[in-house]
């Protein structure tokens, strides 16, 4: 998940040279005001999303399956650790059972 973190990082900011550049170059719109800045970081936002959908799907895709095989094995796991629980306390039930049976023939 951190490779496609930073692969997605690297196209947003690849993106974001790529358009400072043709807005200080004057082939892309500036901003109103000051909110020039803001305007070339929406830009690239706008232009990094698409392009990252494009590329990276293998890289989604194997991260999705990573995922999907953690949560399965913490599932597995607590399942597992449900049924030694609901054993051991069987195990206690049967026990104080014993117990008390004795307790009573005694």
């Amino acid at each position: 998940m951190l490779r496609y973190t930073l692969m997605r990082f690297g196209i947003f900011v690849g993106c974001l040279l790529v358009v400072w550049g043709l807005v200080y170059s004057g082939l892309a719109p500036r901003g109103l005001g000051d909110s020039n800045g803001l305007w070339i970081i929406l830009l690239a936002l706008v232009f990094s999303a698409p392009i990252s959908l494009v590329v990276l799907r293998k890289q989604r895709d194997l991260a999705s399956e990573n995922i999907v095989r953690r949560v399965d094995r913490a599932k597995a796991n607590l399942e597992a650790n449900r049924s030694q629980e609901d054993d051991t306390a069987d195990d206690v039930r049967g026990t104080q059972a014993q117990g008390q049976a004795q307790a009573k023939a005694s």
